[in-house]
């Protein structure tokens, strides 16, 4: 997650840094760069880099290879990067907030994912996983969303999209005093 760390910090978490390379470089440390192999690297929210990083990331993407922060052995990159953003990144390339090079570089193959009101075919789908997946996590037997419920679900506009409806299922299922959630679990 790209918005998640300092600038600085991006740029060791991406390409790893070397012993010394700064205060606190206690140790060689690997990078994202460097882990990834011939995976994929997902680049949540690329919008937020700086303009250094973006420019590091351009050549790396551009030369297939890096160096670790501090470091002067170069490395190859052999994995494929993805990258997400709830940026508008063509209107930050127009205002020069972000580099056109690498826009058009990440931009190979584009998929825009209507907000959630767009689709709410999905949120019943969605909010079933978010009961799956909490049900373990949070070790409550909830067995499914009642009707009732469900469409309180489907009539909301949900402007906070997908993390807006897991927290809600989240808030809910904590609260929940029965074994299927209900509209008053949901509390909008």
């Amino acid at each position: 997650n790209c918005a998640a760390l300092a600038d600085d910090l991006v740029e060791s978490e991406l390409f790893g840094h070397e012993r010394g390379a700064f205060t606190g470089a206690h140790r060689d440390k690997r990078g994202r760069m460097e882990l990834c192999g011939e995976g994929t690297l997902l680049l949540d929210e690329v919008g937020c880099l700086s303009p250094r990083v973006q420019a590091k990331l351009l050549r790396v993407l551009e030369t297939r290879e890096f160096e670790r922060v501090g470091g002067t052995r170069t490395l190859p990159f052999r994995g494929r990067v993805v990258s997400a953003t709830n940026a508008n990144l063509q209107e930050m390339v127009r205002n020069g907030a972000f580099r056109d090079d690498l826009f058009y570089r990440l931009n190979v193959v584009s998929i825009q994912l209507p907000p959630l009101r767009e689709r709410r075919e999905d949120i019943p789908l969605l909010a079933e996983h978010f009961v799956t997946r909490l049900t373990h996590e949070l070790g409550k037997e909830i067995e499914g969303i009642g009707p009732g419920a469900l469409k309180l679900l489907l009539d909301h506009d949900w402007p906070g999209n997908i993390r807006e409806l897991e927290n809600a299922v989240e808030r809910a299922m904590i609260t929940a005093r029965g074994r299927q959630l209900s509209e008053e679990d949901f509390g909008f």
